[in-house]
């Protein structure tokens, strides 16, 4: 029998990084540095101080030198999955390490996604929400008041036992924006087109059935999409620490 609990993730980690332009053109966005330290490491310290055993991390935009930041670490275990050949999206480059995430839920994880905890760490909430009888994917959404660094109007609205409904429309403000972190079932991926595809394809399929769900961040979500983000996000950290 499958795990019923996540036992593997996946950082989404070889994008362009077009919007952190020119930073990014000269490294990938995940060694990209906030508070001295890179993305990706945020990401895998809260991957594995949450108890995941393997990580996946695909790579294509400057994939040598990620690489070579991968193998400087101890934990988690880390597995590339090498997409050098053709930028895959987010779906599709998901869709490619699916068989190196296991027959289990997995986590997926946007190497920018940062966040300051609050009096519980946030992906062990995550896990601890986790209803597979009940969802496909279970998200990890942002309050849009108290995020930093995001200026859109939201991506989901939110019911009171946590099923997500998209933002519809342009105009349309609703209260949570992803904050870039999901457990997803392997049964919303395996059917997919290889290829390069978005990950709402997977987040429409578990809309279609009404089992898209969100579970709120405690503590505040740091949107690092562009060099203007990296000293207000640097301020948060900081202040955070006082």
């Amino acid at each position: 029998m499958p795990p019923r609990s996540p036992k593997t993730a996946i950082v989404l980690a070889a994008g362009l990084g077009k919007r952190m332009l020119p930073i990014t053109a000269t490294m990938p966005k995940p060694l990209v540095k906030v508070g001295g330290r890179s993305l990706i490491d945020f990401a895998l310290d809260r991957l594995a101080e949450a108890g995941i055993e393997t990580v996946v991390v695909n790579v294509h935009h400057f994939a040598d030198m990620l690489e070579d930041h991968l193998r400087t670490r101890k934990m988690p275990h880390i597995v590339v999955s090498d997409e050098r050949a053709e930028v895959l999206e987010t779906g599709g480059g998901v869709r490619k390490a699916l068989p190196l995430l296991g027959d289990g839920p997995f986590i997926t994880f946007n190497s920018d996604s940062m966040w300051i905890e609050g009096r519980e760490p946030n992906l062990r909430r995550l896990v601890s929400a986790w209803d597979p009888d009940r969802m496909d994917i279970l998200m990890l959404v942002a309050p849009l008041s108290t995020s930093v660094g995001y200026e859109g109007r939201g991506d989901f609205s939110m019911d009171p036992d946590g099923r997500l409904r998209r933002r519809r429309g342009d105009e349309e403000r609703v209260p949570f924006v992803y904050a870039g972190v999901a457990i997803v079932k392997p049964e919303l991926v395996a059917d997919t087109p290889e290829g390069p595809f978005s990950a709402n394809l997977f987040y429409d399929r578990a809309i279609a059935k009404d089992r898209l769900y969100g579970l709120q961040l405690d503590g505040q979500w740091l949107h690092v999409g562009e060099p203007q983000a990296i000293p207000v996000a640097e301020e948060c950290l900081a202040a955070s620490l006082r």
